[in-house]
């Protein structure tokens, strides 16, 4: 699934059937379900969810929190604009996918 797909399913009432949870919780957190994609990667141990993980305690604000979870990523906090952040999450996530 390209993101442009995955971008367009959004539009529908449930993610895609498939899709890894990391992507789901990246589904719901686009549709505004932030407590459910929080409750999805808080279930998964890999560095993929702690990249989500960061992702949603940075849109919540949560600057230590995020900072935490990137560093669980193994990745440098991001200081790109959220939505930005959001489709580079989703593009590689769904690349690791196919």
């Amino acid at each position: 699934m390209t993101l442009d797909e995955f971008r367009a399913s959004l539009q529908a009432d449930a993610p895609p059937a498939g899709l890894p949870g990391v992507v789901q919780a990246l589904w719901h957190e686009a549709r505004g379900d932030w407590d459910r994609a929080h409750r999805i990667v808080q279930e998964l141990p890999d560095r993929d969810a702690a990249w989500v993980h960061a992702y949603l305690h940075r849109k919540e604000g949560d600057h230590w929190n995020a900072g935490y979870w990137y560093n669980r990523a193994g990745r440098p906090r991001s200081e790109r604009p959220l939505d930005e952040e959001w489709g580079e999450i989703a593009a590689a996530l769904l690349a690791k996918a196919d």
